[in-house]
């Protein structure tokens, strides 16, 4: 992909993007782990932890990305991708990272908790690439330096503006139709434009919109469990 095209920068922030709102969680992973050590070892295991997880995620997506491009494949990760998109929305996650006493130590537990997290983000980043392996580079690049060092402003943001989570989302959903647009078998179904960006755009409203339904019926149960539970204790 030419890097002057406007595909080209489209997909690169498209990366960006889903880099910033699903590694998120990695400065908390980052955080937990390193809690109990001395601060002159927190920074080390910080940078140390950090590079290893960028090895790790780097090469975890490379591969996935050559292995999009197996027929049906493609068809496969967008979907796989919507439901990320979806969980995405409703999911209030929980943390449960033991902290460590060694720098060793410390930095092993960041990278295999952010190997085992991180597989929404490297499917996610491989179906915004399209295949282009700079893109994913330069993405990592640019993404987790902003993730690890500005994560205390970044989860503080998402916690002011959860609106930040839906266009992520969107996101997610965005390239997730793409994939699926974008898939051998599929493309004689899209090759009109007009139902081609009328999908991609359909595909994006209705994962946010079932998303937010569902988001709110949960918390219609949980202020009615909550309710239930004040009027037992009252009694």
């Amino acid at each position: 992909m030419d890097f002057m095209t406007p595909d080209f920068w489209s997909a690169l922030l498209a990366i960006v993007v889903i880099d910033l709102v699903l590694a998120g969680d990695n400065a908390i992973v980052i955080g937990l782990a390193a809690r109990n050590l001395p601060k002159e070892n927190q920074k080390k295991v910080i940078i140390w932890g950090t590079v290893g997880a960028i090895v790790i995620r780097a090469a975890a997506t490379l591969a996935v990305v050559w292995l999009l491009k197996i027929p049906g494949l493609l068809l496969a990760g967008g979907l796989i991708l919507l439901y990320i998109a979806y969980k995405l929305m409703i999911e209030e996650k929980d943390h449960d990272i033991e902290a460590q006493n060694s720098v060793w130590a410390a930095i092993k537990t960041i990278i295999i908790a952010d190997a085992v997290m991180g597989l929404d983000n490297v499917l996610a980043v491989a179906g915004a690439a399209h295949g282009d392996f700079l893109l994913v580079v330069l993405g990592l690049l640019i993404s987790v330096p902003i993730v690890v060092w500005g994560s205390t402003l970044f989860l503080k943001l998402i916690d002011k503006y959860p609106f930040i989570i839906t266009i992520g989302a969107g996101v997610l959903a965005w390239t997730a139709s793409k994939m699926i647009v974008g898939e051998k078998f599929m493309k004689p179904y899209f090759e009109n434009g007009f139902v081609k960006y009328g999908f991609e755009i359909l595909v994006i409203l209705l994962v946010l919109g079932i998303a937010t339904l569902k988001k709110r019926k949960i918390a219609e149960e949980r202020a009615s469990a909550e309710q239930n539970l004040s009027k037992s204790e009252a009694q």
